[in-house]
């Protein structure tokens, strides 16, 4: 069979990294953006604060309204950021669905693994 003639099979990054780095054993987080249902999994995630000009301000371990969501790996190749929350929607025991700017997202997080 040539080149040619073998099926072809299209995947989008998304998928490669979901394939790649999935949900797996170290996955804590899971982020799902309403609109489209893109979802993001990581191991951490940190609060970002920033200053009215944009600098950082501050990172925090919870959410708050003005916080900017960031996902590990915290390098310069995290895995997500989101803009700042505008509003905490619906709090939960292992959730938050929260208003970003224009989006809603919906932050899980895997209890299975939660420390007492």
């Amino acid at each position: 069979m040539s080149k040619l003639d073998q099926k072809k099979v299209y995947l989008t990054l998304d998928e490669l990294m979901k394939e790649t780095l999935g949900p797996n054993e170290n996955t804590n987080w899971k982020l799902v953006r309403e609109r489209d249902n893109l979802t993001k999994y990581s191991e951490k995630v940190m609060w970002l604060e920033f200053n009215e000009d944009g600098t950082f301000k501050a990172k925090h371990a919870f959410i708050g309204v003005g916080y900017s969501l960031m996902m590990s790996p915290f390098t310069r190749e995290f895995t997500w950021q989101t803009t700042r929350v505008t509003e905490i929607l619906e709090p939960g025991a292992f959730h938050v669905k929260q208003k970003i700017v224009t989006t809603h997202y919906i932050r899980y997080e895997n209890n299975s693994k939660r420390r007492e």
